[in-house]
């Protein structure tokens, strides 16, 4: 009798036993599964922040988030580890409790125990508090992943031999750019309503500037206002004064020869200088000579980046620069306000002469200047219009036509209507633009 009682003990034992160690891995189980999510899905801007303001919890998960692949092998093998161990436990309880059909209630419960307790709900409070969760789950999960890393590297080598088999490179360094990241996070936000048409415009003009060339928004060389260094000294002074432009370069005997570039209010200095010192009020002027206030020009590669140019701009307390191509020709000018304005939009003040290159039209097409630059068109628009091949409208036009088109000549691209309405010589002077 008494070795009967004993066995019911040892068995009840044996039972509560079994069940406690699988309450036991489906919460480290829930423990792995929150930390995975938490340690990818936290902000490392705010975590930096954290860690900035003494955050221990913060530093480390920036420090196991510095090698991702390290840190998900070692939360997957041991999820992993502690979800086989908790279903064979329970396939082997549910056995002596259930006979033959325990196999298939035990595969039914510990799929939804895991599921609901060990992999929704941690996941779930995860992403509601990344950070927060990051910080708190960083110090045991950095002790597990060096528990595991000898572990996790043989997985790692193993995997890359099997994937060199099949013919698949992996580089463990690969990331996705910064600002690349950045850029389709803002265009997700804006889709989804979560930022105004002018922020993103703003914010991704910002980080275009990587990508773009000097050539793609200077002011053409035909379209340059120049000073002639041959001038009368009065006509000189009186196209400063009429130019809505500060600085204007300075040629000599033809455009192509640039010698210098005046500012307007150095010029005026000259001149007030020369004519109240001299006490022969305007007549001084004939000993006027522009080129002793010219400033040196300044001269850039086409191929420049604005981010580059921009910079440069601020280093040398300059807002001018021509810019020529690889023969050194002369192929237009760039000041620091063009560069800004790819940021911010048009900058316009009192004396600029206001052009509408886009006017809309009541139909909902757009009446364009030819030489519109198609970023230009994107942003007022909320178009799509690819400027791979071509900065301007005109340009793009003439690449897909393989032709200089006449007017009244229609063409349809890339899901858009273009009709040429005016051309000046071989320029596309105006074109009517709508959407198919």
């Amino acid at each position: 009798m008494d070795g009967a009682a004993g066995e019911i003990v040892s068995w009840d034992l044996a039972l509560w036993g079994t069940i406690a160690a699988i309450i036991v891995l489906l919460l480290l189980s829930a423990f792995f599964s929150g930390s995975e999510t938490a340690l990818t899905a936290a902000s490392r801007a705010k975590l930096n922040a954290m860690a900035d303001r003494g955050s221990l919890g913060a530093q480390k998960a920036l420090k196991l988030t510095d090698d991702s692949e390290r840190l998900i092998g070692s939360v997957l093998l041991g999820n992993n580890l502690v979800n086989i161990l908790a279903t064979s436990l329970a396939t082997s309880l549910f056995t002596l409790l259930f006979g033959g059909s325990g196999v298939a209630l035990a595969t039914l419960v510990m799929t939804v125990l895991v599921l609901v307790f060990a992999e929704v709900m941690p996941k779930t409070y995860a992403i509601t508090n990344a950070e927060k969760a990051a910080t708190m789950v960083s110090p045991p999960i950095s002790l597990v992943v060096m528990l595991l890393s000898p572990i996790v590297a043989v997985v790692r080598f193993l995997v890359r031999v099997f994937l060199r088999i099949l013919g698949v490179e992996t580089d463990p360094n690969t990331n996705v750019l910064a600002h690349q990241e950045i850029a389709e996070t803002i265009a997700l936000h804006h889709s989804e309503g979560g930022m105004q048409k002018d922020d993103r415009d703003r914010l991704l003009g910002a980080l275009d500037l990587k990508n773009r060339q000097v050539d793609e928004i200077m002011l053409h060389r035909s379209k340059i206002e120049m000073i002639d260094v041959d001038l009368p000294p009065e006509e000189i002074l009186s196209q400063c004064l009429q130019s809505p432009y500060t600085r204007l370069p300075v040629f000599k005997d033809e455009p192509e020869n640039i010698v210098g570039v005046v500012h307007a209010k150095d010029l005026l200095r000259s001149v007030d200088k020369l004519v109240r010192g001299s006490g022969e009020g305007l007549g001084s002027l004939e000993d006027f000579n522009i080129l002793d206030v010219a400033m040196k020009p300044y001269f850039v590669p086409e191929t420049t980046s604005l981010d580059d140019q921009m910079r440069e701009f601020l280093r040398r307390k300059s807002h001018f620069a021509l810019v020529v191509d690889e023969y050194g020709s002369l192929q237009g000018l760039i000041t620091l306000e063009d560069i800004l304005e790819e940021i911010v939009g048009e900058i316009a003040d009192e004396h600029d002469i206001r052009e509408e290159d886009i006017t809309p039209a009541e139909d909902g097409a757009v009446v364009v200047d030819g030489a519109t630059t198609i970023r230009d068109l994107n942003r007022s628009c909320d178009w799509d219009l690819p400027d791979e091949e071509a900065n301007t409208v005109a340009g793009l036009i003439i690449h897909e036509a393989q032709t200089i088109p006449t007017e009244g000549q229609i063409f349809s691209f890339y899901g858009y209507r273009f009709e040429v309405l005016e051309r000046e010589r071989n320029r596309l002077a105006k074109v009517r633009i709508s959407k198919l």
